[in-house]
Formats: structure tokens, sequence, C-alpha cells
């Protein structure tokens, strides 16, 4: 039996989970704030092994995919406070993730691209599309041979949304959700309307433009991230949803890696 903390630090969240063997035992949130340290990260983390009656001193790694580096070191302190282990970053040279990437750069890919990619080849196979709306709305292919193709960034949905409302000094701050109806009849509903709609269509018509690329016709698309289960709906060529998709792909890692470092 084995027990692996795995940590998705995005933009806006730190995701949490922690896995024993395949089984997604437990699972937290905290923000990204710019601001923390490594003591209060410490007890936050302390407090969420306490909350479900688990001894953080009883892992057997811990692995780390972070597009927010200034956090990495608050993290590492953290973790070998409160779990007395040092946590392994994807993108480490010792950490070999197993996909090649096809980037003129590869260190240009955020970790939880290279994650995603990851965790859909292995769960699903490959050729895959992976959409994941979060902070930014990204595509990201596996072509048919397994390898990290490339993709698309687009501005995130609710990044989109704050900035009309910022610049627009009428327009209010509005939640995103699915509508039923195309034409607005008062200001909000106007703009929840535009927002669904402009993301969904666009999103989709992205999606038929990627499945006519060659290679990728027989694509299996996969859909993660905050907004994924919102927008599925209006969405019928993504064939799953998978809100922990992130954190499969660090827990494949961490088998990898930790498996390596013991043999």
């Amino acid at each position: 039996m084995n027990r692996f903390l795995c940590i998705d630090v995005g933009n806006t969240q730190m995701v949490f989970g922690l896995y024993q063997d395949e089984d997604l035992k437990a699972h937290w949130r905290l923000s990204s704030h710019h601001q923390l340290t490594s003591d209060e990260l410490s007890w936050q983390l302390f407090g969420m092994f306490s909350q479900f009656s688990l001894n953080p001193k009883m892992l057997d790694g811990i692995m780390v995919a972070s597009v927010v580096p200034h956090l990495d070191e608050v993290l590492k302190e953290a973790c070998a406070q409160t779990c007395g282990v040092s946590p392994a970053f994807v993108g480490d040279k010792h950490v070999k993730t197993g996909i090649a990437i096809d980037y003129k750069n590869p260190k240009e890919v955020g970790a939880d691209r290279v994650v995603n990619a990851l965790a859909a080849r292995e769960i699903f196979g490959a050729p895959a599309i992976v959409l994941d709306c979060g902070t930014a709305t990204t595509f990201d292919m596996v072509s048919s041979d397994g390898r990290y193709a490339g993709g698309l960034i687009i501005p995130g949905i609710e990044v989109a949304l704050e900035a009309l409302s910022k610049r627009a000094a009428k327009l209010p701050e509005v939640a995103i959700t699915p509508v039923d109806t195309l034409i607005g009849k008062d200001t909000v509903s106007s703009m929840q309307a535009g927002v669904y709609w402009s993301a969904v269509d666009g999103l989709n018509g992205i999606i038929d433009r990627l499945l006519a690329e060659d290679g990728y016709q027989n694509a299996v698309i996969v859909a993660t991230g905050g907004l994924a289960a919102k927008l599925s709906a209006d969405m019928p060529k993504v064939q799953h949803i998978e809100p922990y998709l992130t954190l499969k792909g660090i827990l494949i890692l961490a088998q990898q890696h930790f498996k390596s470092c013991k043999a």
C-alpha cells in the first residue's frame, strides 16, 4: 500500500489530493495567496490531515505540479515541516515524465499541461485532446504516438468576464452559469448569455478544427478544470469530464518516480 500527496498549484487555487494506491481518500483546496508563508501553509496542511484523522508522517512521497514559482519554496518548507518529506516537482531534472514534448522549448509547457496530457494518454489512450477550463483555458494535444504535440492557450472565461466588468463602469460582476435563452432581457442575463454562449460556441468551434487536423479525427476529448462541468451539457463532442485529471496525472508521475527512487 502506497500513500502519495499530489499537489496542483494553480494561479487561483492549490488542490491537494491524498491517494492510497489508486484511491483518492481526501482532497482539499486552498487559495494561492501571494503572501502565504511556509508557517501558515504548514498549519493549514496539518489542519487538513487532522480533519480526516490522517497522519501526515505516513506518506510515501509528495509530487507537485506548480505554475506559481514563488510558492514553490514555501511549499517545500511547509511539506518538510508537516510531513517530514521534501516534495518532488514536475519539471525537476530528476523527475522523468515519460512523455516526449514537441515544443520548441519543452520547459515552456506548464507542469499542469504536461500531467494533463500524461493522464489522458494513460487513462484514455492516444490520440487525445484535453480541454482545461481554469484561470486560463487550454487545449493540449496528445498525438497518436503518445507525444505532447502542443496546444492552445485562451483567456479563461472568468478572467474575461472579470475584465469586462472592470473596464465597463456600468456592467456588474456576474457568475458564469448555463443559460437556456440566447437573448437576455436585462443587463445580468444579457452578460450571462453572452459569456456562456460565446464560450461554448468558441470552444466547440476549436474542437471541430482540432478534430479536422491530420491524425486527430478519432481523438478522445477529455475536459477538466473548474468550469468544465458547467459547459459540458452544450459541448456534445466532449466524451469525458474528469475534474481530477491533473491530480491523476500527478499521481501517475509520483508512482513512477518514487518507485524508481526505491529501486
